[in-house]
Parts: structure tokens; sequence; C-alpha cells
């Protein structure tokens, strides 16, 4: 079911600084922040050659990835996101065999204007999941 590894989210204090040292210090393909104001969220894609590495940071005070940040204040892994050929066949397979889908249960638009799920963490060993339609 699950595709290619689309990318990983790592949550960051300080996105320029961040972005910087993908760019400069691993010579790496860096877009410029994008806002995603629905997400809570600002992200810096960073390219490499099998996948991407998003870079976020809290947009606003009521950001998902703000409490992150505070149990986690120098930054981290967030979430892994793969790949699926269709969001809902995917998300109702995987509620099937109990996995429980994050919020409304609804694909939203995610940060690559495709539809996203996240999957709770406690069904994944400690890992948010994201599911992207290819």
């Amino acid at each position: 079911m699950l595709g290619r590894l689309n990318h990983v989210a790592i949550a960051v204090p300080d996105l320029e600084a961040a972005a910087r040292t993908y760019r400069e210090k691993l010579g790496a393909t860096v877009s410029d922040p994008l806002p995603q104001p629905a997400h809570g969220v600002t992200v810096v894609f960073v390219d490499v050659d099998n996948t991407r590495i998003e870079l976020i940071n809290p947009l606003g005070e009521r950001s998902p990835i703000a409490a992150f940040l505070e149990k986690n204040p120098s930054g981290g892994i967030h979430h892994m996101c793969f790949e699926v050929d269709d969001i809902l066949v995917a998300r109702d397979q995987l509620k099937s065999v109990g996995l429980r889908v994050l919020g409304d249960g609804e694909p939203k638009i995610g940060a690559h204007d495709k539809p996203v799920l996240f999957l709770h963490p406690k069904d994944l060993n400690g890992t948010l999941v994201e599911l992207q339609q290819a």
C-alpha cells in the first residue's frame, strides 16, 4: 500500500538557520519559506536525490509544531510522509486494520497541494505518519 517516501519533516526552532545549514554546509537545494496558515506552519523544502526534507516552523500561536518544539527545543523529526495511490482507499484499508486517522478522517490539502492524512503515532511505534496522494 505504501508508495515511496515523499519526505521527512523536521521541526526546527529557527527556520532561517536550519535552511542555511542545509544550503551552505550540506550543499542542498533549498526552497524559499512557504507559509501554510491552514496548517499553522511555515515550511522550507530541501531537495535531495531520493526524497525531500521538509523543515517546519510554527506559524502563529496555535501552531501544532509549537508544542512539539516546547518538548524538543532543539527540534527533531516530526513525521514521515509516504505516498499512496488513492488516499481514500488507503484510509479505509488502514482503518479496517485498526489504525487511527487523526482529525475528522477526511483528507486536507497539504503543503505540496495534494490531499493528506495523518495516522496516530501511538499506532505506529511512536511515529507520526502522513499519507499523501501521489
